[in-house]
């Protein structure tokens, strides 16, 4: 698994998905890409790119399960201390959306079994899905 930081020009765009609060994921197609790449952006963020639409919609879950977050400032391995602070599982699946990591290095870092990991992200999704649905219940697109 692998992302981007840096967009760049593309000779395509095209919503992937669209959430509440500004908050989408668009696909982008490039003949000098491999294929294409999935750009998470929201107000106040600035904006990542991922190889992998499942990893964008990842990370578009622990941005919700946290009320958003900002990574500029961070450093290159950093965490916001939003996530920091979400715990275990949130930290699990936002260590997932990134470039250096994979399940079985979560795994690895909880020294738990990797359907443990696969419960924490369930847990995380299904949260940022319960925010998402009473934030369009009160109204709020």
């Amino acid at each position: 698994m692998s992302r981007a930081d840096d967009p760049s020009t593309t000779d395509t765009e095209s919503t992937y998905r669209e959430y509440i609060l500004g908050v989408r994921i668009v696909e982008c197609q490039s003949p000098a890409d491999d294929g294409p790449r999935y750009r998470f952006g929201a107000p106040q963020h600035r904006g990542i790119t991922f190889e992998d639409p499942s990893m964008a919609e990842l990370y578009a879950d622990v941005y919700f399960d946290v009320n958003g977050f900002e990574e500029a400032g961070t450093g290159e391995r950093g965490v916001p201390p939003e996530i920091i602070q979400a715990g275990r599982d949130t930290l699990a699946a936002y260590f997932l959306t990134q470039p250096y990591t994979d399940r079985h290095w979560v795994s690895s870092f909880y020294g738990k079994e990797t359907e443990v990991i696969e419960r924490y992200v369930a847990r995380v999704r299904h949260r940022a899905e319960e925010i998402r649905e009473g934030a369009r219940e009160r109204g709020i697109e």
